[in-house]
């Protein structure tokens, strides 16, 4: 049974995960410089990618040899660190915007929105949560992703760049606690 209180905190997690908010300077940047730049393309590949992971992810564990409770522990710790990012305004994982000429596929749909941060999460998420809970938090952030990617030049006039960095703390203080409550559910003292 779908539980309500679930689907929210799934799709709450991979809100913050994801960071739209927080990626749109980035994206803006790489939307100045690519005149095919398609939000609807964008958000279509990163969808495919978590969709992927959401089903293959135990697979692909299995075939590297590695069990979702090890792995959930790493996602949590990558999570921890991606919230950290977004409290201090430090960059521990960098992308290159320059590094390809498809500014829909690299770096804007993997690794802004489907990065190794949203698949870990999803992972992660897939030991506490149902698959049928985790498919509708990820089909709702891609609702708000393509949302978000078709007004970002509204959206950067109106909220300014000290708003931005605002968002970005208040959802890495969330990640963080929500980091901490997958690491304490499976960490054995």
């Amino acid at each position: 049974m779908l539980s309500v209180n679930s689907i929210i905190t799934v799709t709450f997690t991979l809100f913050a995960v994801i960071d739209i908010v927080g990626g749109l300077p980035v994206i803006i940047g790489i939307k100045q410089h690519q005149k095919n730049f398609s939000p609807l393309i964008a958000t279509l590949v990163a969808g495919a990618l978590m969709i992927f992971f959401l089903f293959m992810g135990d697979s692909f564990l299995r075939l590297v040899g590695v069990d979702v409770r090890s792995f959930a522990l790493a996602g949590s710790i990558v999570i921890f660190i991606l919230a950290m990012e977004m409290i201090l305004g430090i960059n521990l994982f960098k992308t290159h915007p320059d590094d390809s000429h498809s500014g829909n596929f690299v770096p804007v749909a993997f690794p802004l929105i489907a990065g190794s941060g949203t698949l870990t999460t999803i992972i992660s998420l897939r030991s506490v949560y149902s698959v049928a809970e985790i498919l509708i938090g990820i089909l709702v952030n891609l609702v708000i992703v393509f949302l978000v990617l078709s007004a970002m030049d509204w959206i950067e006039s109106k909220i300014g760049k000290t708003g931005l960095a605002a968002i970005k703390k208040f959802f890495g203080v969330i990640l963080l606690a929500i980091a901490i409550k997958i690491f304490s559910a499976y960490i054995k003292f």
